[in-house]
C-alpha cells in the first residue's frame, strides 16, 4: 500500500474548489462535511450538466447528477458506469484499488474525472458503447473509504467471492 498523504479537511477541499477554474460552483463545509454544486460542460458542443459532490471524513466522495435527467436521455437503455440511477450517482474510480483517498484534492481528481465521465457518456449516447474503461465494484462497497472497507471486510482488501458472483449476475 502506498504511503498516504494526510487527509484534507472539508474546509481545505472547499478552499481549493472555490479557486479552481474548472470547478466553478458553490458550496459549504460544515461539521466535517463538504457539499459542492457546479455546472460542467465536457466540450464546447456539449450540453451543460449540473452535479453535486458530497464528502465526509468516513466516505469516499459521491457525485450525483442534478440536471439533466440522464435516465431520460438514455431513452430506455441502462446507464453505464453508475452506482445507481435514482438519483444518478457516477462511478469515477474503483474504491478497492484505492485510486482516491482523503489526501487528494477534489478539484484535481473528482472534478476532472467527472468531466471525462460526461465526455464518454455523450459518446455512449451516440454509439451505444462505453469507451471510458473501468470496471464496476460491488455496489455495497462504494461509499466507505478503503480503510473502513478493510475493517468491514475483516481485513481483506476485496469482497468475498459470493459478493463478486452476485455482482457478475447483475
Amino acid at each position: 500500500m502506498p504511503a498516504s498523504r494526510p487527509p484534507l479537511t472539508a474546509a481545505q477541499q472547499l478552499f481549493h474548489l472555490r479557486r479552481s477554474p474548472i470547478a466553478v460552483g458553490e458550496g459549504d463545509a460544515h461539521c466535517g462535511r463538504l457539499d459542492w454544486r457546479m455546472g460542467l460542460q465536457p466540450t464546447p458542443a456539449s450540453r451543460l450538466y449540473e452535479i453535486a459532490i458530497a464528502l465526509t471524513p468516513e466516505t469516499a466522495p459521491t457525485v450525483t447528477v442534478l440536471r439533466p435527467d440522464l435516465v431520460r436521455l438514455a431513452d430506455g437503455r441502462r446507464l453505464p458506469h453508475v452506482y445507481r440511477d435514482d438519483p444518478v450517482e457516477l462511478c469515477l474510480f474503483h474504491p478497492q484499488y484505492e485510486e482516491w483517498d482523503h489526501g487528494m484534492r477534489l478539484d484535481a481528481t473528482i472534478v476532472p474525472w467527472a468531466y471525462l465521465w460526461f465526455y464518454y457518456f455523450e459518446d455512449w449516447l451516440i454509439t451505444g458503447e462505453w469507451a471510458g474503461g473501468g470496471e464496476h465494484p460491488p455496489s455495497d462497497t462504494r461509499i466507505l473509504s478503503p480503510s473502513l472497507q478493510r475493517l468491514r471486510l475483516g481485513g481483506r482488501s476485496s469482497p468475498s467471492g459470493r459478493a463478486r458472483e452476485a455482482w457478475a449476475r447483475r
